[in-house]
């Protein structure tokens, strides 16, 4: 045998020892994918095709549950009341996080401190910052409420128990949480923009608005892509916030789906239903994706 061959077996060997490794490594995350969002996924799928409720035997329905939902005017809320949401949050976090981040990687002085103080609502507990918010806007002794009526409001907003209100109260909340970081995400789109297209702008005669809309914003049309995805996909999965300053009240002002979801699943053990609302998230999730990625796509054509 020629040495040539016994080297080209070794290395076919050394190959295929590493790709086992690198299996071994991989198992665990797979498996964890497959347990915890594969099999919950089927399960839900089947499930919303039935009148499960966790006890009984569960019979097959078809599309019934489906066509329940639309007729169901606590779910049509939930729906209005989580795409206004996502209209509401989503657009503002992302300009706001882009003018923060330009701000930021402009020098200004104390920027480190600046970051680390914009970045602490995104690291602290949702939870924690739910409870302080809560407190911000009670209506009799809260500052927000304190400050108004010293600048001459004399009936300032009941924010969380007015139904006009309370959701633009978790929105406020929620685009104060979510800058920070996206903040970071632009921040790190910002140091691989090349100096000289800042500089060829300049000589060109631009000023800082026009450097802003034609240079920093489509060199960070990625970065962008990202940050929309991402913060489109959290606010159409919205809970814990609403669940703590509000559980969907006052009324079924605050009501979004998947707290909707959680109601008809754990509450009122309409596993079925729930189901067939969870798929109904899911499509909409999905579509809104595929439309940012077509959206993209054309605009790198």
């Amino acid at each position: 045998m020629s040495k040539t061959s016994v080297k080209n077996k070794k290395s076919t060997a050394i190959v295929r020892r590493n790709r086992r490794k690198a299996y071994l490594f991989l198992l665990p995350n797979f498996l964890g994918f497959i347990v915890f969002t594969l099999i919950p996924v089927a399960m839900a799928l089947f499930y919303s095709f039935t009148n499960y409720d966790g006890n009984k035997k569960m019979d097959f329905v078809g599309l019934d549950n489906f066509i329940k939902l639309f007729s169901d005017s606590s779910f049509v809320i939930s729906l209005q009341n989580t795409i206004i949401y996502t209209i509401g949050t989503v657009p503002l976090i992302i300009i706001l996080s882009l003018l923060v981040s330009v701000l930021m990687n402009n020098g200004v002085k104390g920027a480190p401190i600046y970051r680390a103080i914009m970045l602490f609502p995104h690291i602290a507990s949702i939870v924690a910052v739910t409870v302080v918010w809560q407190f911000l806007y009670n209506a009799k002794n809260g500052p927000i409420n304190q400050i108004l009526r010293s600048i001459g409001i004399a009936n300032p907003p009941s924010w969380l128990s007015d139904q006009k209100t309370a959701l633009l109260a978790v929105m406020i909340m929620i685009i104060w949480k979510g800058i920070g970081y996206y903040m970071i995400t632009y921040l790190a789109g910002l140091k691989g923009i090349p100096k000289d297209q800042y500089e060829a702008a300049t000589v060109d005669g631009a000023n800082a608005w026009e450097k802003l809309i034609y240079v920093t914003v489509p060199n960070l049309r990625p970065v962008t892509f990202y940050a929309t995805i991402m913060c489109i996909i959290n606010s159409f999965q919205v809970f814990t916030p609403i669940y703590v300053m509000t559980k969907g009240g006052p009324g079924r002002a605050t009501s979004v789906l998947v707290l909707k979801i959680y109601e008809d699943a754990f509450v009122n053990y309409k596993f079925g239903y729930a189901s067939a609302e969870a798929m109904i998230l899911f499509l909409l999730i999905l579509v809104v994706t595929l439309i940012q990625f077509y959206h993209n796509k054309k605009l790198e054509a």
